[in-house]
């Protein structure tokens, strides 16, 4: 079987199943039936749109613990995208590349719509696409549990991502790995946690520095070209002050000054600050939390304390193929990763570069997840 990171993998998302479950989860068993709208023409209970919010389902987790086992060839997601609490979703979707595919309700309840057409474009892709390595099912329904054996038979490895408490025990046991929704990298954290991320992902001086010295170069151009666009208004305002006995070809050589000042002040805005400095921090931020969590994904892979500086940027770039350490000011990987030593070890002792997250930052992840589980229990 090839070793994970190395494969190629196909993701398929039930999606109401995996928004209702965790809807469940949340608010307890069989809320989501009782607080939705019986039909797109009928208006929600009070507090739904709230509830909804408190349930979110954060997809861009279950897509980076994919990407985890190898490059994504296809991912689906499957469900009524006209329907008002799927829409929702749908920026952040088709921000990550998913196809979404259109069911459209043939009866009230479109029951077992999204099992059908899922698992027969699953069957269909194993023998349209024999390069598929890996299969992950997003669901947690045991109607899968025949599609997961027969992707078993195919040769492929087949891993499920389910809400607990909503799914199957048999589906479970049909996969060659189950992981709970709650257990992804990402996902799993309590207050004390954010409050930490925050603090963290906060760049070090070096990638503050990297970020700052840009912006500064852009607003002392900025400054240079305001002032020089505005020496020429006080001549402007002195040759009309005068008297309104100004002659038109004086007025229009007072006028001209100005004209071509404001040319100028369009060319360069007078506010660049903020629209120049908030995309560096915004980077470096986003950054932060993909080295983060491509960390965390990379430590429960491997049994190591370790892990190649190779792979962990293999990880990221599958997650965000934009990322670019040189587009954040960065000479090497290293030297981001040095940036971030609030955040990650480096081991440069040898040629071969070795990571880990910092033992500081190893707990708070662990006692991130021990919280969250605890709120899911109660």
């Amino acid at each position: 079987m090839t070793e994970p990171g190395d494969g190629r993998v196909a993701v398929y998302i039930d999606f109401d199943n995996i928004v209702i479950s965790r809807y469940d989860q949340v608010h307890g068993r069989g809320s989501y039936m009782r607080d939705r709208p019986k039909s797109s023409s009928t208006q929600p209970k009070a507090g739904f749109a709230e509830k909804l919010e408190e349930a979110r389902v954060d997809l861009g987790a279950v897509i980076d613990f994919s990407s985890s086992f190898g490059t994504l060839v296809l991912t689906r997601a499957y469900a009524d995208w006209s329907s008002a609490v799927n829409a929702e979703y749908r920026g952040q979707l088709v921000g990550r590349a998913v196809d979404l595919v259109q069911l459209f309700p043939a009866a009230a309840y479109a029951k077992n719509g999204a099992d059908i057409r899922l698992a027969v474009d699953a069957v269909e892709d194993l023998f349209r696409l024999p390069e598929l390595t890996h299969v992950v099912i997003v669901a947690g329904d045991s109607d899968y549990v025949p599609l997961a054996q027969r992707v078993k038979r195919l040769g492929r490895y087949v891993i499920g991502i389910g809400v607990a408490g909503s799914t199957a025990k048999s589906l479970a046991a049909a996969c060659d790995e189950f992981v709970s929704y709650d257990d992804l990298p990402g996902v799993a954290r309590d207050e004390a946690a954010e409050a930490d991320e925050v603090e963290v992902s906060g760049v070090g001086a070096a990638a503050e520095e990297a970020a700052a010295a840009p912006a500064r170069g852009r607003r002392r151009g900025a400054k240079a070209a305001a002032e020089t666009s505005t020496t020429a208004e006080p001549a402007a305002e002195a040759s009309t002050e005068g008297g309104g006995d100004a002659t038109p070809a004086v007025a229009e050589e007072a006028e001209q000054p100005a004209r071509r000042g404001g040319r100028r002040r369009a060319a360069a805005p007078a506010e660049p600050e903020d629209t120049a400095e908030e995309p560096s921090e915004d980077r470096q931020l986003v950054a932060t939390r993909l080295l983060a969590r491509a960390m965390q994904l990379g430590h429960e892979k491997d049994d190591s304390e370790w892990l190649h500086s190779s792979t962990v940027k293999g990880q990221m770039k599958r997650m965000d193929p934009s990322f670019s350490e040189k587009a954040l000011g960065y000479r090497s990987f290293s030297d981001f990763i040095k940036s971030r030593s609030d955040l990650v070890e480096l081991d440069d002792s040898s040629t071969a570069q070795m990571l880990r997250l910092a033992p500081t930052r190893s707990r708070r992840v662990r006692h991130s997840g021990r919280a969250s589980d605890a709120v899911s229990a109660s």
